[in-house]
């Protein structure tokens, strides 16, 4: 699911929801940490008419759009994350905060654009067996530019846009399932 912050929805980001996917490849640099490479795919909706805020000269404006975006994200597990090996006290359930650079690509109305995004985000990753991941990741994802929604939303009230103040921003709540292809360590008869 997709959610959308910007000029056609300033305040609910589950307004409009849409959808997404999602394939990723995580690199496993340990039970706390790990890089994890994703490419989505999603739609990004608003409308401008729901919102309190009026326009100047009560224009309304509407968008839909497909995104697309490949991001680099950084893991960190709150618990060493696996099953077996004891001696390392893993646990077959965290939670995790993830953050990372990302480029997006999307095509509003006849007018593209890519940008570079920051995605921010919290998860939870839960391990059925040895080798399956099943996980639960939420990630809000700050653009650099105002056009996400469309040319004609750029700079709809007149105040220009700078790093924080009148960009657009969007999130994704994705359920993963993956399989990790590494080799396992040999076990360890390791005693305290």
């Amino acid at each position: 699911m997709t959610g959308y912050l910007g000029d056609a929805n300033t305040a609910n980001l589950l307004q409009n929801p849409s959808w997404d996917a999602e394939v990723l490849f995580r690199y496993l640099m340990s039970p706390r940490l790990a890089l994890k490479t994703n490419f989505y795919v999603g739609g990004l909706r608003g409308n401008s008419e729901q919102m309190t805020n009026v326009f100047p000269d009560n224009a309304n404006f509407k968008f839909s759009t497909t995104f697309y975006e490949l991001s680099e994200l950084f893991e960190f597990n709150f618990f060493n994350y696996g099953i077996g090996e004891s001696y390392r006290k893993l646990k077959r359930i965290t939670p995790y905060i993830t953050a990372g650079l990302g480029l997006t690509g999307w095509k509003v109305a006849d007018h593209g654009g890519l940008s570079f995004t920051i995605p921010l985000g919290i998860g939870v990753k839960f391990k059925p067996s040895l080798r399956w991941n099943l996980g639960l990741e939420f990630l809000m994802k700050k653009t650099f530019t105002d056009k996400l929604d469309g040319p004609q939303l750029a700079d709809p009230i007149g105040i220009k846009s700078s790093f924080m103040k009148n960009t657009d921003w969007y999130s994704t709540l994705t359920f993963t399932v993956s399989y990790e292809f590494s080799q396992r360590c040999a076990v360890c008869n390791y005693k305290d």
